[in-house]
């Protein structure tokens, strides 16, 4: 369920103080556990630090994120694979045939 029209989009009141303090572009990484805030356009050309449970994802902000959640660009999740022993069998001898080549 989305956040009411009136009540306006969410940003965490601490990113933006941090954003103020710092030039545009600046390469500093801002570190934040906010994962629910929405970009705001103020946000564009800074590298955030999106904390996905285990470390911080550097998520560089561009103008097509402007309406999004920070945490949609930092998974939570690692994918292994599909497959199991069998599979890596295959893929072991598809390495071996393409270094032959």
């Amino acid at each position: 369920m989305s956040r009411s029209s009136k009540k306006g989009p969410y940003v965490d009141p601490k990113l933006l103080k941090k954003i103020s303090k710092l030039k545009a572009g600046d390469a500093t990484v801002i570190k934040t556990w906010s994962r629910d805030s929405e970009i705001a356009p103020e946000m564009v050309g800074f590298i955030f630090g999106v904390h996905n449970g285990k470390d911080f994802i550097q998520v560089r902000i561009t103008e097509e994120m402007i309406g999004h959640r920070l945490g949609e660009f930092s998974l939570t999740r690692k994918f292994v694979r599909h497959g199991g022993k069998m599979q890596k069998e295959l893929e072991q001898k598809a390495q071996e045939t393409s270094k032959a080549k």
